[in-house]
């Protein structure tokens, strides 16, 4: 079975194509085929306009038909399309949307925060780690930010924060949001246990890359913050150059830095794993659960 999913973000869109096979063990196993990002950037039109104006507009729907034609290619079976803050904070939202449908015949949804912290959570990374740990995922893209807190191998809490990459680059993120975040925190993330972290979003993989740190090993908290102080006393030209990465990556690592050290210094975690999950992972395995549960029907 193959399936694909598309998550347009406010900094990126993603397509991901899987193979879904049988294991040996009568568990699905999901093998990438393909995986597309297109740094469209909708947050830098939106959360300074309101709007997605006509050089993005026209991007997001020359992408959608690229996708289109790539899923065609690979003979996606089923797909799921999902747009998150930048799209759902658009006045022109709904507009695009219906182009996109028209022009590639991919329909759009939006998605709420709390389904987008779902979603992540959905890859049920957790259950495969230590039963005494409990596990805050924390996700962060360029609109929002979502918390999932798995609490004696149960979800306790989840919630999703206008703060992102895309919104502090822009001087768009209050003192009061900040201290919504923390006193969210504070308040619903209890310290009976040990409590460890599980960072997704292509800026903590990006870090976690260039850490060097082996794959199933976590990244220290005071790694994160030395990495924040180093990459913040460069211009974005300097990153790109030191760290050989993308213009689009340079100048989104220090914000996404900032909210990773606090959320983590404010739940008293002191490292985070990164296994390279993505809201695009779980769109896939909740589709595919219920497409079998529907033949199981």
């Amino acid at each position: 079975m193959k399936l694909a999913a598309i998550d347009i973000g406010s900094n990126a869109a993603r397509l991901l194509i899987n193979e879904v096979k049988i294991g040996k063990k009568g568990q699905p196993e999901f093998i990438k085929l393909n995986l597309l990002r297109i740094p469209l950037r909708l947050g830098m039109d939106v959360f300074s306009h309101g709007e997605i104006l006509s050089e993005r507009k026209a991007m997001v729907i020359n992408s959608m038909k690229i996708f289109s034609d790539l899923m065609s290619l690979y003979q996606v079976e089923n797909y799921r399309a999902c747009a998150t803050s930048a799209m759902r904070d658009a006045a022109n939202g709904d507009e695009i949307r219906e182009i996109v449908k028209e022009t590639s015949g991919i329909q759009i949804e939006i998605i709420s925060g709390d389904e987008e912290a779902g979603l992540i959570f959905g890859n049920h990374v957790a259950e495969t780690l230590d039963e005494e740990n409990d596990y805050l995922y924390i996700d962060v893209g360029g609109g929002s930010t979502e918390l999932s807190y798995f609490e004696n191998q149960k979800l306790t809490y989840k919630k999703s924060f206008n703060i992102g990459t895309i919104r502090l680059l822009n001087n768009l993120v209050t003192d009061d949001q900040w201290k919504e975040l923390k006193v969210e925190i504070k308040n619903h993330i209890h310290h009976d246990r040990p409590i460890v972290a599980i960072g997704s979003g292509g800026n903590i993989n990006k870090t976690f890359s260039m850490s060097k740190t082996k794959d199933g090993k976590p990244l220290t908290l005071s790694a994160l913050k030395k990495f924040l102080k180093e990459l913040s006393q460069l211009t974005v030209e300097e990153r790109m150059k030191t760290y050989h990465i993308r213009e689009d990556r340079a100048d989104v690592l220090v914000p996404a830095l900032e909210i990773y050290t606090k959320v983590m210094s404010w739940s008293g975690i002191n490292k985070i794993y990164v296994p390279k999950i993505s809201v695009a992972d779980g769109l896939i395995k909740k589709m595919y659960q219920k497409i079998t549960k529907g033949e199981e029907e």
